[in-house]
């Protein structure tokens, strides 16, 4: 069981209710919480509390979801908390544009708090789960830190989101074996979180963008693999 006292969460959301809502579930639920209802002021508020999760509204005044995210991603010791997007928006864009950003997952309004705080604690079930490997792969130029969540290419560090991350590191612990868009959705976000299959054409973009293109190759028809000849 995750030890929940441990975890930090920030709601954003310009709707007083739902703020309510969120904030009582998840005190009920063991989560130290803190609270925005604006994204200029979560992200004020994200460098003191430190947050482990992010509760993030898409649409609000002074600066949305979206641009939000981006900011906190940018920030170094945030650059890989949990983001979950709530949305009364429900466009395929505007999805893909969430997970494009870093999203961990994308819940459509309106909020369903049992359902809600099962996803969060899976979340950090897995979390818990993947930080007892304490891993680390070497493979040529490439190092992928499982303790520090960190990448370096050729001596150079990368940085990654947690989702790319994990994308990476799992690919990597399993090389030359192919998996389709749907293994990957599986063992990366996992059963209980609903993402489109494009979310994970989109990531490994991301991750080549990042550590070149010699490393994950695409099977056509079927998925990806990483690529590694001893």
């Amino acid at each position: 069981m995750t030890n929940k006292q441990s975890y930090k969460v920030l709601a954003v959301d310009d709707e007083a209710d739902i703020l309510e809502l969120l904030q009582y579930n998840l005190k009920k639920e063991g989560y130290e919480v803190e609270i925005a209802q604006d994204g200029r002021k979560a992200v004020e508020l994200a460098k003191d509390f430190m947050p482990d999760l992010i509760l993030l509204d898409i649409m609000m005044p002074n600066q949305d979801g979206v641009e939000t995210c981006r900011q906190i991603r940018e920030i170094g010791d945030l650059s890989d908390v949990f983001v979950i997007f709530l949305t009364a928006r429900s466009e395929e864009y505007s999805e893909v544009a969430a997970f494009d950003i870093g999203a961990d997952d994308y819940i459509t309004k309106p909020i369903k708090p049992r359902a809600l705080m099962s996803r969060i604690n899976a979340m950090f079930r897995r979390e818990a789960k993947n930080k007892k490997d304490n891993n680390q792969i070497n493979i040529g130029e490439l190092s992928i830190d499982r303790t520090s969540y960190t990448v370096t290419v050729e001596g150079n560090q990368v940085t990654l989101p947690k989702k790319e991350f994990e994308l990476l590191y799992f690919l990597a612990q399993n090389p030359n074996k192919v998996f389709s868009r749907d293994d990957l959705l599986q063992n990366i976000w996992g059963a209980d979180v609903y993402v489109l299959a494009r979310t994970v054409d989109v990531h490994i973009r991301k991750v080549r963008e990042k550590i070149g293109n010699g490393f994950i190759t695409t099977v056509k028809g079927v998925g990806y693999k990483f690529d590694y000849q001893a």
